[in-house]
């Protein structure tokens, strides 16, 4: 999986990377096929602003988003990260969940 982090209008501390890096690493067990997880930090005022994380996960045949508000950066990222957790464990279930057989035979019709 590749990860890339972006700040816009700051520049991340190395604390803040390594943190970001090991919570994305989490996603992996629950979807094994993530092809690269996009992490944007950014803030609304330059001032006692709301800490912005969005997260865009790259997964075969789909991407999926996450977005999440607070006051620290370190709980915006958490919390983008769990949402991103439901997301996966859904979306592994949908693909997987799905009789393979009734697939191929309307494949076979078209």
């Amino acid at each position: 999986m590749n990860i890339y982090i972006t700040a816009r209008h700051f520049k991340a501390h190395e604390t803040l990377r390594s943190y970001a890096f090991d919570a994305l690493n989490r996603l992996e067990q629950f979807h094994d096929g993530i092809i690269s997880a996009d992490l944007v930090l950014s803030f609304e005022k330059s001032k006692n602003s709301v800490k912005i994380a969005e997260l865009v996960v790259k997964v075969q045949g789909t991407v999926l988003k996450a977005v999440q508000k607070s006051e620290e950066f370190n709980r915006s990222i958490e919390s983008a990260v769990v949402k991103m957790e439901r997301q996966l464990q859904k979306h592994k279930t949908k693909t997987r969940g799905k009789d393979k057989t009734v697939i191929r035979k309307k494949r076979e019709k078209e």
